[in-house]
């Protein structure tokens, strides 16, 4: 599937169109469905559908808040935290991950680890601090996460992970929600299986970062497989990965059929990318709807770097 900045099919040159046709592939509809304007996950409404990512060493609190007061933001997610950390009584870096103030409402804490038992009381720990949502990471490539078979090390054991989905989903009232990963490698491919158990096991939604684990942060998403996933669930689908612009964000909505998009990397870069997202969505409506192509100036999208 093409993006907005790959101009590999030739329609992203001198001669394009003034939206730019790039991110769609032949025989797609020539126009960009809008990012939706609102969704609910569980019982919490997220407006606009819109997600920063959690990111380790990121989205801290400061962070949190800034992206919140630029606006756009519908959902913010802290950084991933380790459940056995939040857990230990001495381990007060862990702790402090968990630190928010009532404006960053709404809100999900995301965790990772493999204990089941351990997850359900760090989930509890996270609900009882007035948390909107939880996460679990199933996403994280890091070799020293993953060796101790958390974030995407547990993409291979899928038993496991039904285990740790059954034990949070009976701890906690408030929405439970997983982040992951397409799988290990090409050959292990495990995201619209993943996807079903999630519903199965009651999580309130599914947010795929739509590379593997072997891919890292390298080469480009496959948001085939978002797509994959929003045809085998009725629960919403968050898609993630190689948003880098408005209309990416859009081409991820036209291409896949996913109710939110979330941002990660782009955001530290360019923290003004969710509040111009949604001045793209506002300038599409004003023009008549997303089959418009003419693109919003850079002042109007607030683009001040």
């Amino acid at each position: 599937m093409k993006k907005f900045w790959d101009n590999s099919n030739g329609l992203g040159g001198a001669g394009a169109p003034a939206g730019g046709l790039a991110a769609l592939s032949v025989g797609e509809p020539a126009y960009l469905k809008p990012v939706p304007a609102s969704l609910s996950i569980g019982t919490v409404p997220i407006s606009p559908a819109t997600v920063l990512a959690p990111m380790a060493g990121v989205t801290d609190t400061v962070f949190r808040r800034f992206i919140r007061n630029l606006g756009g933001c519908g959902l913010i997610m802290t950084e991933f935290t380790s459940a056995d950390g939040v857990l230990r009584k001495k381990d007060q870096k862990a702790k402090r991950y968990l630190h928010f103030y009532e404006d960053e409402h709404p809100i999900s804490a995301q965790l990772f680890g493999s204990d089941p038992r351990v997850m359900a009381e760090a989930a509890r720990l996270v609900e009882g601090l007035g948390f909107d949502l939880v996460d679990l990471n199933l996403g994280c490539p890091a070799k020293k996460v993953v060796k101790c078979n958390g974030g995407s090390g547990l993409l291979r054991d899928l038993p496991a992970i039904g285990k740790i989905f059954e034990a949070v989903r009976a701890a906690v009232k408030i929405p439970f929600t997983v982040k992951f990963r397409a799988g290990w490698n090409d050959e292990e491919i495990v995201c619209v299986e993943l996807a079903r158990m999630a519903e199965s096991c009651g999580l309130a939604a599914v947010a795929l970062h739509a590379r593997t684990r072997e891919m890292g942060y390298s080469g480009n998403a496959r948001w085939e497989w978002i797509a994959a996933i929003k045809d085998a669930v009725k629960i919403p689908v968050i898609g993630n990965g190689d948003i880098r612009t408005p209309e990416d964000a859009c081409a991820m909505v036209t291409q896949t059929g996913c109710d939110a998009v979330m941002i990660g990397r782009t955001a530290p870069s360019n923290p003004w990318i969710l509040r111009q997202i949604q001045q793209y969505l506002w300038g599409v409506r004003c023009r008549g709807g997303a089959g418009s192509h003419a693109r919003p100036s850079r002042a109007k999208l607030g683009c001040f770097q």
